[in-house]
């Protein structure tokens, strides 16, 4: 294990050396780590196992810090002013990704329950801003649809957690009736929003009183920021309610408590962390699946992945901004660049426990289909992210003024952070 940990520490700092150069290329930081992966278990140098110690334990921590974060750093007085686009994202078109993805996976791979289908569907629904950085940090694009992408990417795999945790419920067997209602709802989402406000608050409370006294050091607020976060998800989960929820809500109370210059000042290391964190599950992720999956590869497995990146998340965007007054461009700009990534990953390793891998019979057919779609996405979002950005910046600036002025995409927006921006990073 520790040749193996070397080998990951090596990697990211051989990868920070040209990071800068890397940046110019159609070349991302998942493409990277998830080819090492994938290329490290194919010759033998690293072999991870489901039961390696800790490869759960560092996607549920991963999964648990990257919800705080995205949460954490929601503007919510200025998400309330800008709140059309992406409402209409997660609110609208988040179930129909989901409800099309079911059917089409139903259809797609005729073995597969009606709640399995509906469970990878969920788990290939939330984006991931950070495989298309590039979009949401080119200023040619309207700040409109960079600042809707962005909150939508950063909201949605919250949002899908109850979801996910459904279905694996129903997927598995697990009995339904009316006390199974009750304890998922009360237990599971009502303790885990319990903890996570309770965390929130009195934490973000706690650290901005320290703040304005003089009593807290700056290193040590942003240290105890991502303890919160660990908190709230290990607290959760104790009380027997759910860790992921827990952070999330863990993150929106702590954003909401702290304000917003604050909650970016606090929360800066922590999301430092998340980062470094999601490079360790790029490489686990294709060392873990990638390979499997190319050895359980069918036709429908690969149609799944094609339609999970285009139709899926497509025709649900369309619909969802029927009436909005955007352009087609725009719409189907928006539609294709709804990466897969982080999200989809560690919610699948959700799927290797032990108790769930046993209760469901396609759980391979799920696990390629989800390692094909996140790898397809890796490679299509991240080589296409610049010049899709550059194409679309210059349609918008080619519009005449007169017909800009009318458009949704001219509205003027306040710029939220990017999801793990390297804006804010001094140069060199």
């Amino acid at each position: 294990m520790e040749a193996d940990i070397a080998l990951i520490a090596g990697a990211i700092v051989l990868f920070a050396l040209v990071s800068r150069k890397v940046s110019t290329l159609p070349l991302t930081m998942p493409m990277v780590f998830v080819a090492l992966g994938a290329l490290t278990d194919a010759v033998g140098l690293v072999e991870l196992g489901v039961e390696t110690e800790g490869v759960a334990v560092l996607g549920e921590i991963t999964l648990a810090i990257i919800l705080f974060g995205d949460a954490a750093r929601m503007d919510v007085r200025s998400l309330r002013r800008e709140v059309a686009l992406p409402a209409r994202l997660l609110g609208v078109g988040l179930p129909l990704t989901v409800l099309l993805g079911t059917f089409l996976f139903i259809v797609l791979i005729p073995g597969l329950s009606g709640w399995e289908a509906a469970l990878v569907a969920a788990i290939l629904a939330p984006t991931d801003a950070a495989l298309g950085q590039a979009v949401v940090e080119d200023r040619s694009v309207p700040k409109w649809v960079r600042e809707g992408l962005n909150v939508e990417s950063g909201l949605n795999d919250g949002l899908a957690v109850p979801a996910v945790l459904l279905f694996i419920a129903l997927s598995t067997g697990e009995e339904t009736d009316a006390g199974f209602w009750a304890r998922f709802v009360f237990e599971q989402i009502g303790f885990g929003v319990l903890v996570g406000v309770g965390c929130g608050l009195i934490g973000g409370g706690l650290l901005v009183r320290a703040h304005r006294h003089g009593l807290v050091q700056g290193i040590y607020a942003q240290l105890a920021t991502l303890a919160l976060a660990v908190l709230a998800f290990t607290g959760a989960e104790l009380a027997g309610a759910n860790g992921f929820i827990a952070a999330f809500t863990a993150g929106l109370s702590f954003g909401a408590a702290t304000g917003s210059d604050l909650a970016e000042r606090f929360d800066e290391y922590t999301e430092d962390t998340g980062r470094l964190l999601a490079i360790a599950s790029f490489f686990v992720f294709g060392n873990l699946f990638v390979v499997e999956a190319v050895g359980n590869t069918t036709v429908a497995i690969v149609g799944c992945a094609v339609l999970a990146l285009t139709i899926m998340r497509m025709a649900p965007v369309a619909v969802a901004m029927t009436g909005m007054g955007a352009a087609p461009q725009t719409k189907l700009f928006i539609g294709w660049f709804g990466p897969r990534g982080l999200a989809s990953m560690l919610f699948g390793l959700q799927l290797l426990e032990e108790s769930v891998a046993e209760s469901l019979p396609a759980n391979e057919e799920l696990f390629a289909i989800i390692a094909w779609t996140v790898v397809a996405s890796v490679v299509a979002h991240g080589a296409s992210a610049t010049w899709g950005a550059k194409r679309y910046g210059a349609w918008y600036a080619a519009m005449p003024e007169h017909e800009v002025v009318g458009m949704p995409e001219s509205t003027e927006v306040r710029d939220g952070r990017v999801r793990w921006s390297l804006a804010r990073a001094p140069k060199i």
